[in-house]
């Protein structure tokens, strides 16, 4: 099975270094069901082409093949699996390209965050539902697709076509987002995968899924066939995904919602993302902090919902990533309008938490939602300095996961972290530990307050500091 990846970008050679794969060299890399090839058919300045070539075996696939697969006698003789692109190229993709689709180029690091044109083609795709689906996965991402059916024998034109297409992507994209993009719908077209359906599936379709699933029109559908229709675990993948992208379950899939037994439905109704920011509002009402600057502010969940409530006069959003603070004035409406007078967020802009930054000073309250264990442990010191030192509000309102609730997410492989850029989670006795000695190193109290539904062994899924000096 073949895939190729093309750009006409300038110094389109650069591509290399995107893939981690040098233009010269032809590279082979083992599998346990074959071989996979990385070479470039055409390598210069104004045109690079690199190619997959997955060369499967057909004995090591028979053997992973059980017994109680209904064509399992049939399969050992006719098996399209060797040929036609499926789950196996996507296992080669995540083993070959693992870097790349992690978005890390440190010779290039701005490359990589570059959205660049591509033009991607896989010859033989099976795409269950016909060409049509292959718009309907790949058309909402920007992709400009073409999914031509092959025949199912060119000289028998009345047999019809199968349903395999050869499909064609054309366009602007990151790289890293083109290949994750791949990762995930290559199994959902084919709706089949090579290998058992293991809890840890939900956490790779969260990673590869970062950014554009929970906003897919058709996200309940590719999360279905992703995990194999298993109940329990497309029900954490779409809590996950509503958690993530502050949407509500009923928003990612309503029928599977409806499906819930009845007990505690009120609670249930109510995504977790939902539960943080009625938790951190009302913290900050409690506290009469009016004026609010929300450090980390991600897409602008926490700030547009401020700006909605009259009860706060003056709102501000800081955070390191410039792609996050897209979406957040997206969301606020700045890019269709100018900012006004009298709108109640004054500004968003660029800023690291762990410098000391005069624009972060003068507020009433400063709120850390799910931004602490974003942080390597040794710099965390230096963002506890910069807020509760040097910006030094009155209030400070911080949230973070509890990870002794973990094990209450059926989809999350043990002693796996919710979201892969977590760089730790705390018990409640380990937040409450780091909450008591900076409260007291920097003249705070602290009163610690559950959110979300509680469990009468692990806690409630999110912990929540308030710090008032």
């Amino acid at each position: 099975m073949l895939l190729t990846i093309n750009t006409r970008m300038s110094r389109a050679t650069d591509l290399g270094f995107l893939l981690h794969k040098h233009p010269d060299r032809v590279q082979r890399f083992e599998q346990s069901f074959g071989t996979a090839h990385v070479f470039y058919p055409d390598a210069d300045d104004g045109q690079c082409t690199a190619a997959l070539l997955l060369d499967v075996d057909p004995v090591k696939l028979v053997r992973t093949r059980g017994r109680g697969t209904p064509d399992f006698s049939l399969g050992q003789y006719v098996n399209d699996r060797p040929y036609a692109a499926s789950s196996l190229l996507a296992s080669a993709m995540a083993n070959v390209f693992r870097t790349a689709m992690r978005g890390r180029c440190d010779p290039r690091p701005e490359l990589a965050e570059t959205p660049i044109p591509l033009e991607i083609v896989l010859p033989a795709l099976p795409c269950r539902g016909g060409a049509a689906q292959a718009g309907r996965f790949f058309g909402p991402l920007g992709w400009e697709v073409s999914a031509v059916p092959v025949p199912l024998d060119p000289e028998f034109a009345e047999w019809g076509d199968s349903r395999y297409v050869t499909l064609t992507l054309t366009g602007t994209l990151r790289l890293a987002d083109a290949l994750n993009q791949l990762y995930v719908l290559l199994p959902v077209l084919d709706d089949a995968k090579h290998y058992w359906m293991a809890p840890d599936e939900v956490d790779k379709l969260i990673r590869a899924g970062e950014g554009w699933l929970a906003s897919h029109p058709d996200r309940a559908a590719i999360t279905r066939r992703y995990l194999a229709n298993r109940r329990g675990l497309v029900r954490t993948a779409l809590g996950r995904l509503a958690d993530a992208e502050d949407a509500t379950e009923e928003a990612l899939d309503p029928a599977e919602v409806e499906e819930e037994p009845p007990p505690e439905a009120d609670e249930k109704s109510v995504s977790l993302a939902e539960h943080r920011l009625q938790a951190v509002v009302q913290a900050l009402r409690d506290e009469n902090a009016r004026r609010v600057i929300d450090l980390g502010c991600g897409s602008g969940k926490l700030i547009s919902r401020l700006a909605k409530d009259d009860f706060f006069s003056e709102i501000s959003g800081a955070d390191v990533s410039h792609r996050a603070l897209s979406h957040a004035w997206r969301r606020l409406g700045w890019d269709k309008r100018p900012r006004r007078e009298n709108d109640r967020v004054t500004d968003v802009f660029q800023g690291a938490l762990t410098y000391a930054d005069a624009r972060f000073r003068g507020y009433e309250a400063a709120v850390l939602m799910e931004v602490v264990e974003h942080i390597d442990p040794p710099r965390l010191g230096a963002v506890e300095r910069v807020v509760f030192g040097h910006a030094s509000p009155r209030v400070v309102v911080v949230t973070t996961p509890n990870a002794e609730y973990n094990v209450r997410y059926e989809g999350l492989a043990h002693g796996a972290m919710r979201h892969p850029d977590h760089r730790f989670e705390w018990t409640r006795a380990e937040f409450r530990a780091w909450a008591d000695r900076v409260a007291a190193a920097h003249g705070y109290r602290v009163r610690h307050v559950p959110v979300g539904a509680g469990d009468p062994e692990v806690g409630a899924p999110t912990q929540l500091g308030v710090f008032t000096r």
